[in-house]
């Protein structure tokens, strides 16, 4: 079973500035409520009882933001609004699960990933990165459930437009396994246009062995002197371990640009 997630949180969040020069973007509301929540509340739907974040110095605030205990006692004290007590025992409930690491120079999600090494236990664990929102229908725990059945790895998928591809790692599949599910032959990061295997794309989910450490450890910088997750991945499957995309259900949202993040809010606020 698994039952740990990491989130890479000490990403700068450029794309949203100028909000992000002095506020963590995964704190930024949508439709009332930070961004995190919506990923925290889909592990523990996903059956996950512990989750990674890993954050840099500078995005001390997140770690603060379920840390603000002497805060909300006063307040409660003071007040007794029942909304308020609502939320602080869901912040409890967040904290309860969660440990802290750091990745105080952001050296891409491969390093951010290695930073997490000494505190995963079992033999897979579940990332999620916290720009993806995958909304009405829990992605993660679909995930789990295609894991379990063919004990392998597993990464969300989606088709893009094609003058987007070099956003995106991008996949080249081997074959179809069930009807939402297909075997990865190789997995590309952020490709041209010219050079791309497809338009099938990484969504921010992933199933990954414990023993991608072993390769993330050798790899070398790629683009921008960062470590690449892609590339890791490449070389396990190229090893023989077993990766397959997952067309998920749900509908997936955009958070990490400023029109993207505006929709979002748009479209949560109507369900």
């Amino acid at each position: 079973m698994i039952k740990q997630a990491i989130i890479p949180l000490a990403g700068l969040g450029t794309r949203l500035l100028p909000l992000t020069s002095v506020f963590a973007k995964e704190l930024l509301p949508i439709n009332g409520k930070p961004s995190i929540e919506y990923i925290l509340q889909e592990c523990i739907d996903a059956g996950i009882k512990e989750v990674i974040f890993i954050i840099s110095k500078k995005k001390i605030m997140i770690k603060n933001y379920f840390y603000n205990d002497k805060f909300y006692k006063k307040i409660i004290k003071k007040k007794k609004d029942p909304r308020i007590i609502k939320e602080y025992k869901k912040i409890l409930k967040f904290k309860k699960m969660i440990k802290f690491v750091y990745q105080n120079n952001p050296r891409g999600t491969g390093d951010a990933v290695l930073k997490t090494k000494k505190l995963i236990k079992d033999k897979y664990f579940l990332m999620l990165l916290p720009d993806d929102l995958i909304i009405k229908q829990n992605c993660s725990k679909s995930m789990i459930k295609i894991h379990n059945k063919y004990n392998s790895c597993v990464m969300a998928s989606m088709n893009v437009k094609k003058k987007t591809v070099s956003r995106w790692g991008i996949y080249n599949l081997s074959k179809k396994i069930s009807k939402n599910n297909f075997l990865i032959r190789s997995v590309v990061e952020k490709p041209s246009i010219k050079n791309a295997p497809s338009n099938k794309a990484v969504i921010g989910r992933y199933i990954l062995p414990k023993r991608i450490f072993e390769k993330l450890l050798k790899q070398k910088s790629g683009n921008n002197g960062e470590i690449h997750i892609t590339d890791s991945i490449q070389s396990l499957i190229q090893s023989g371990d077993k990766f397959i995309a997952h067309n998920f259900k749900g509908k997936y949202l955009d958070c990490g640009t400023m029109n993207g993040f505006i929709n979002s809010n748009k479209i949560i606020g109507k369900i």
